[in-house]
């Protein structure tokens, strides 16, 4: 694709790389075919093509609408037209450009921006959001429908057990902002495992949000400033040697991986933010490596038959989507996938609220393909995906760890004496 970028532009670090994706692009629409809002809404604009010039046109002068803004907040960044693209196309970083450039010209109304700027203060902040959540769960009667339904239920003290015994190989995990809320047997249930494969996992607490939340709402700034703490709070351990960095929400784990991208001008952190992506992984590419221990412990013991819900971070971002289904057939599984797997679910982190409309039909549009599957539960690696489609379906959605989790707590297998996590009070 030719360009004509204005000079001053050019000559800047996101101008030029800018400047470098479009070059890439022979807008051959292949990308089209794969992207969820344009199957949904059939505008041109509202595929990554069309989304690709109207940020071209915005580099080389043309003034910024509120039209242009529009469509480029309909997009999911689901990544899935860069899964298509023949040319390699590095969409969703053209996309945090334009967008960024785009909220400097346009701006926000007052409405938009405070709902904004609620989901960025609040969603990352674990005790705020824990709060909110409690006051949620003792109101969740008299809550609009749509809302209750993504407010889970406490889970059982038993499902909050964690083991205390030490291991040779030790791995960090990221506790992450709203998961420790909303599921927080879904890392406890790792870490179980984890223990029982002989390995010790630790959560520092000044580790916090990914980043993930602010990157996506056109807020750079305070991302990196979210990275550098995470950074920070792992470096000691890191420096003595920890195996890796494991993320059990794949949004969050895309994050990481690519915190490399993200701080790659920032001197002091550059090197360290490398290390810390290199180290990354979600929870399913670490423990495919102990697959003749857990095949060893759990195989042949998960009888119901399973539906796979691959979260677009882990099958577009990290493509790594086949790992936890490959795991789970390793472990005698029956798992089913759907057919339009490609397909995002609506979710894709705050754009289930900010976009409600759009993403409940992409959430419906996929229960219906998952639901033909016929499995007993939709198992998924995201905790966004998790609970946006089960706010539609009766049918149990859970994160797969705790399939291989429940073998573990029936056969007792571990024996080392374990302690409770304390949650929040009042929760």
């Amino acid at each position: 694709m030719q360009t004509q970028i204005l000079p001053a532009l050019k000559e800047t670090i996101a101008g030029a790389e800018a400047d470098t994706i479009l070059r890439q692009c022979v807008h051959c629409g292949m990308c089209n075919a794969t992207c969820p809002t344009y199957q949904l809404l059939g505008d041109e604009l509202d595929g990554p093509r069309g989304r690709i010039y109207l940020i071209k046109q915005v580099l080389e002068g043309k003034t910024a609408t509120n039209k242009t803004q529009s469509h480029l907040d309909r997009c999911l960044s689901c990544r899935s037209c860069e899964t298509t693209c023949p040319s390699g196309v590095q969409y969703h970083r053209l996309l945090e450009i334009g967008r960024d450039m785009v909220e400097q010209q346009v701006g926000r109304s007052i409405v938009s921006t405070v709902k904004r700027s609620i989901l960025k203060q609040g969603l990352s902040n674990p005790r705020l959001f824990q709060l909110a959540l409690n006051v949620g769960r003792q109101t969740k009667s008299i809550l609009p429908k749509s809302l209750a339904q993504k407010i889970p239920d406490r889970p059982s003290a038993e499902l909050l057990t964690s083991p205390s015994a030490t291991h040779n190989k030790k791995v960090l995990m990221l506790a992450g902002c709203v998961q420790p809320a909303l599921a927080p047997e879904i890392n406890a249930a790792a870490i179980r495992v984890l223990d029982a494969c002989g390995v010790q996992t630790v959560v520092v607490e000044q580790a916090g949000c990914c980043g993930a939340i602010a990157l996506h709402l056109s807020d750079a700034e305070r991302a990196c400033e979210q990275a550098r703490r995470n950074i920070d709070a792992w470096w000691p351990l890191i420096a003595q040697g920890v195996e890796a960095i494991l993320v059990t929400a794949s949004g969050c784990g895309l994050m990481v991986q690519e915190y490399d991208q993200l701080l790659r001008e920032d001197a002091n952190y550059a090197d360290k933010a490398k290390l810390v992506s290199q180290k990354a992984l979600d929870l399913s590419q670490y423990l495919s490596g102990f697959r003749g221990r857990l095949i060893e412990l759990y195989g042949g013991k998960i009888e119901e038959k399973i539906t796979w819900h691959a979260p677009c971070t882990l099958q577009h971002g990290m493509k790594a989507g086949d790992v936890v289904v490959g795991l789970l057939r390793d472990l005698g599984t029956e798992v089913k996938t759907c057919g339009q797997a490609h397909l995002c679910c609506g979710s894709a982190g705050t754009y289930s609220i900010t976009q409600a409309p759009i993403s409940l039909q992409l959430r419906d549009q996929k229960l219906r393909d998952l639901e033909q599957c016929g499995g007993d539960r939709i198992v998924s690696a995201n905790i966004a995906c998790q609970l946006h489609l089960q706010s539609g379906t009766l049918t149990p959605v859970q994160h797969w760890i705790m399939l291989i989790d429940e073998v573990l707590q029936a056969s007792s297998i571990s024996t080392e004496s374990t302690r409770v996590i304390t949650p929040e009070p009042g929760t």
